[in-house]
């Protein structure tokens, strides 16, 4: 774990899209309303499958797919997601969406090429980067920025990941 101020991070070796849902599982079972996960790594790295993962463990039914032309895609599960895709936007014109009402609101927030928009997203948040490290094989970077994210961070350090939790 990396640990600089309010800052944590969780290195998580995925050997299989199985193993990316185990983790997806157990964040979705700590989301709450005003979760906000910042998602980024190259094309095709997983980012929309973390996302899918993430709405079925929030009780999201049905088809879960990017959001790269709609921009905001919303969905209902135990809580509301909102599953937002900025790759094609400017910080203006992501500013102009009102994202604010999102990130502060009832539901959580997914939000692919979150580095692109780094200056709008709340002073909390969790990021996740997603590294392809081989055919199905990933290393999944969880940095927990503010003290309830670095929280997970530890959580996660301190037990692992387990779909039973």
């Amino acid at each position: 774990m990396t640990d600089s101020g309010q800052e944590k991070q969780y290195r998580f070796s995925s050997k299989s899209p199985a193993d990316t849902e185990r983790l997806a599982s157990w964040l979705a079972k700590k989301a709450q309303p005003g979760t906000v996960i910042g998602l980024d790594g190259d094309l095709g790295a997983g980012k929309t499958a973390f996302s899918q993962s993430f709405a079925k463990h929030l009780g999201v039914a049905g088809v879960v797919n990017s959001p790269t032309f709609t921009i905001i895609k919303e969905y209902e599960g135990r809580l509301p997601l909102y599953h937002m895709d900025v790759y094609r936007l400017s910080v203006d014109e992501a500013d102009e969406l009102g994202l604010d009402e999102y990130f502060f609101g009832e539901g959580v927030c997914l939000v692919e090429w979150s580095r692109l928009i780094t200056e709008l997203l709340p002073g909390e948040y969790l990021h996740i980067l997603i590294e392809t490290t081989g055919e199905s094989e990933r290393l999944i970077t969880v940095t927990g920025i503010g003290e309830s994210y670095g929280q997970w961070c530890h959580d996660l350090n301190e037990n692992g990941v387990s779909i039973n939790e």
